[in-house]
């Protein structure tokens, strides 16, 4: 019966500013606006399959939330690090290793790193790997799971 999530919704506190980071610095396609309810939407991926709505809430109380959009494991891997930096954001993982590697949920297994909008939204890039489920190993370094699929 369900075949997926179409659409979520975040609030936002400037919606010009949070559109502009969506569209601009993340690259999603803006696809309708509505001033008089202060609202936009993205297409995420393929237009008309997914959508991110952002609704401004002025008055600065705003619930965070988190999200992640599907990548390719390959691009998380080699290039999404650089792809924030290149856009001035943090990224972080859950290693507490002081590295601003991506991470991998042994238990899916997925590739993941992490970053914030500039309402504080926690949001993440992650991508299905091929492998190995490994619930009992947590959150591992991608070598680490390079060298568990070895075995």
């Amino acid at each position: 019966m369900i075949k997926g999530l179409f659409e979520t919704h975040i609030e936002v506190q400037n919606l010009e500013n949070a559109i502009d980071f969506y569209q601009n610095t993340l690259g999603l396609e803006l696809c309708r606006t509505k001033d008089d309810r202060r609202l936009a939407f993205f297409w995420v991926g393929n237009t008309k399959q997914q959508m991110l709505g952002l609704w401004e809430k002025a008055d600065g109380d705003i619930a965070k939330r988190h999200f992640a959009f599907e990548c390719e494991p390959d691009w998380i891997i080699n290039e999404s690090v650089n792809f924030l930096k290149s856009k001035n954001l943090s990224c972080r993982n859950f290693l507490n290793d002081g590295s601003e590697k991506p991470m991998v949920f042994a238990w899916m297994p997925a590739i993941s790193i992490y970053f914030d909008d500039p309402d504080g939204n926690y949001l993440e890039f992650i991508g299905i790997l091929n492998g190995t489920a490994r619930p009992e190993k947590g959150i591992i370094s991608y070598d680490e799971f390079i060298e568990l699929e070895k075995k």
